[in-house]
């Protein structure tokens, strides 16, 4: 068998402004390739010239978590220090955060970061492998990226 790795991750949107806005200031990606032709919007967002994620106006209303499919989205930073500077972003901009800010994966584990939603509902994560590990978990029982 082949190895396999993520190339990319493709997101449906009801806005695309708003979206390609808020995975900017978040996140730091580009724009690397947009349309906005009638019933053809989308927008490739891109880190240091590589294809990360790509949005498409192509749905309406809310992320559907009681729905099969996506269940959330993660990404992983280099230190504890970034997931600090993304929470600061989401604050801002009003976002949803889940579980009241930056917690551990789990009772006892260092790994952690900041479980959030998108403008759309759809559920995300930005993590570090190491340093909050000085907080308690929300759910001892089960992994706090399950959002429950």
């Amino acid at each position: 068998m082949p190895a396999f790795q993520t190339g990319h991750v493709g997101l449906n949107v009801t806005d695309l402004d708003k979206s390609a806005a808020f995975y900017q200031r978040v996140f730091g990606f580009e724009i690397s390739r947009r349309s906005q032709e009638d019933g053809k919007e989308f927008a490739f967002l891109a880190q240091d010239g590589t294809l990360t994620l790509t949005l498409w106006r192509q749905s309406e209303g809310r992320f559907a978590t009681a729905r099969p499919g996506l269940h959330h989205l993660s990404f992983q930073v280099e230190s504890l220090r970034e997931v600090r500077r993304a929470e600061a972003e989401l604050r801002e901009l009003g976002a949803t955060i889940h579980h009241g800010g930056i917690v551990p994966h789990g009772e006892g584990a260092t790994s952690g970061g900041v479980f959030f939603e998108d403008p759309d509902g759809i559920r995300l994560e930005i993590y570090a492998p190491d340093g909050a590990g000085d907080r308690p978990a929300p759910t001892g029982s089960a992994p706090t990226c399950g959002f429950f």
